[in-house]
């Protein structure tokens, strides 16, 4: 695990601005939290640099763009060895429809987010994957029918230490 970076109730307030308003200006973020221009870009800087905000993402609507396919893939592989991990892992972010991975406990040891046009194109990617051979013994499968809500904040005034 990495070390945790140490953030006071002025760093909160910054993240917790910045995941809502991640294009907003340096006036605007600093009015928001409460500090001069000067500080407030200070602060993120350092908040850049010590790899606590990784970029500024845009929020895409992928439904604006035409009917796609999520499933989650619960993957179990046959060896638990840390090798056996990091082929897996190496072979997974290989495929750009594979958009989330998680090495998780419990029934299996992955959880993979895949986002295709069709099923004919998620067949192909287990296909694929079945054909690495990297070690899968077990590739189950839920299609989203539907998505009642998604969030991309993290709840960082519930997480943070109170002041």
């Amino acid at each position: 695990m990495e070390t945790a970076v140490s953030l006071d109730w002025l760093d909160i307030k910054l993240l917790d601005h910045i995941q809502r308003n991640g294009h907003c200006s340096n006036v605007e973020l600093s009015a928001a939290v409460g500090l001069s221009p000067s500080p407030c870009l200070a602060r993120v800087k350092r908040l850049c640099e010590a790899g606590v905000i990784r970029g500024y993402d845009a929020n895409i609507a992928l439904e604006k763009l035409g009917n796609f396919i999520t499933v989650f893939s619960e993957i179990t592989i046959s060896e638990h060895r840390r090798d056996s991990f990091r082929l897996f892992e190496e072979a997974a972010e290989t495929l750009p429809e594979i958009t989330e991975c998680y090495n998780v406990s419990g029934g299996c040891d992955y959880i993979l987010k895949i986002i295709v046009e069709s099923m004919s194109r998620f067949s192909a990617i287990r296909d694929h994957m079945l054909e690495l051979d990297v070690g899968i013994i077990k590739f189950s499968n839920r299609i989203v029918l539907r998505k009642p809500f998604e969030t991309r904040t993290v709840p960082l005034r519930h997480l943070a230490p109170k002041r």
